[in-house]
């Protein structure tokens, strides 16, 4: 005798239906909407937390500050960056920081890395006149290395030369 494969696949799927799944005995609770945190008594989202990165950038003037071409003097207008710097980590007197000194991509490797120490060591010794423990602080310099912007224009070049604080996790 000869079966059809047409047959054969309605068993088939006779077969597959008849194991179905069961339902739950109960079903989880509906996703909650924004609003509900509130009414469910859980923690609504309270911002970065106190003495993180994030907590650093949103509550300081800038976490930069820039230079002129060839230069590691702190202009006067950093001086209000770096005060409100000074205020958060007066605040969070266990943090550490690390300075980041940085070039545009004028000059050789060499010449920049020295360049982005002076900027980097610069900044230090600007917070430590404002009243920042030095031992809090270290510096590093990555010269050229890692632009914050991309081109070959002074638009460019002046955003690259900066010193960035970045706290120590």
């Amino acid at each position: 005798m000869k079966t059809s494969p047409m047959l054969l696949a309605a068993a088939s799927l006779l077969a597959l239906a008849a194991c179905g799944k069961k339902p739950p005995k109960e079903l989880p609770p509906p996703p909650l909407d924004n609003n509900s945190a509130a009414a469910t008594n859980m923690p609504a989202e309270a911002g970065p937390a106190p003495g993180s990165q994030a907590d650093f950038v949103a509550s300081v003037v800038a976490d930069r500050i820039f230079f002129d071409t060839d230069s590691s003097d702190v202009g006067p207008q950093d001086q209000a960056t770096l005060r409100s710097q000074v205020a958060w980590l007066t605040k969070y007197p266990n943090t550490r920081v690390t300075i980041e000194g940085h070039c545009d991509e004028r000059g050789t490797r060499e010449y920049n890395i020295a360049l982005g120490d002076r900027r980097a060591n610069a900044a230090k010794n600007a917070l430590a006149a404002l009243g920042v423990s030095p031992a809090r602080i270290s510096t590093i310099s990555y010269g050229k290395e890692r632009p914050d912007a991309l081109g070959s224009d002074e638009s460019a070049w002046s955003k690259n030369r900066r010193a960035v604080t970045v706290t120590v996790q």
